[in-house]
């Protein structure tokens, strides 16, 4: 084959043809998966502050369910302490006050239950009673282990007005296991998992009670 002089196509322009047509799918896909960076990245910085205030929200609504709102005129949501615990790690504790008193904490710590991790939040007063016990997230068996929610049965409302020594340590496990707390028919794993942890986080409140109590200089509000 010649071109219009007559004269056949040297090697070296086909070889640049073909290369260009063979770099072409990946530049449309390097700007394709440009632009999608671009577009999620947008999307996120517009619902990141939806999202950062709905998280607020619920968690607003959890603690009003164990922190009776009369007992405190702060936000308990923005007033935490932060406990860097032997045992359990750092554990972000919301406060409740009266003033400068403190008046109530919140916090919440995870137990193992039959399907994996429970998440328990529990309000303690001063002196150590608990003032109330939600779980929060689970992913126990339906029907059964999902009694420790407060739509589904009232046994979680059972902790209310307990402490480290009522009923004392041989008390806090379920019937089965010789304590005072009700185990579910078909399922005792998860009623253990949650009344073992709701018995961490008061031995937590105790261990550290009198940081807890008293105004600490890195606490934000």
């Amino acid at each position: 084959m010649t071109n219009s002089q007559g004269t056949a196509p040297t090697a070296a322009p086909l070889r640049e043809r073909l290369r260009a047509s063979a770099l072409l799918p990946g530049l449309l896909l390097a700007l394709f998966a440009l632009v999608s960076a671009l577009l999620l990245a947008v999307s996120s910085e517009l619902t990141a502050a939806a999202i950062a205030q709905r998280k607020a929200e619920d968690l607003q609504a959890s603690l009003s369910q164990v922190l009776p709102h009369a007992l405190y005129d702060n936000d308990p949501v923005k007033t935490i302490l932060t406990l860097d615990d032997t045992l359990e790690g750092p554990v972000a504790v919301h406060r409740a006050r009266q003033g400068e008193a403190v008046s109530a904490v919140a916090f919440s710590l995870i137990g193992q239950g039959y399907a994996g991790g429970i998440t328990v939040l529990m309000g303690i007063a001063p002196d150590g009673r608990v003032l109330g016990v939600r779980v929060l997230s689970h992913a126990e068996t339906p029907g059964l282990g999902d009694k420790i929610e407060a739509a589904k049965s009232d046994w979680i409302l059972s902790f209310d007005g307990r402490s480290l020594s009522d009923p004392g340590l041989e008390g806090w496990r379920v019937k089965r296991d010789g304590g005072d707390f009700d185990q579910f028919s078909g399922a005792t794993i998860t009623p253990r998992a949650v009344v073992a942890t709701v018995h961490r986080g008061l031995s937590l409140f105790d261990r550290h009670r009198a940081a807890l109590l008293a105004p600490p200089p890195k606490e934000h509000d």
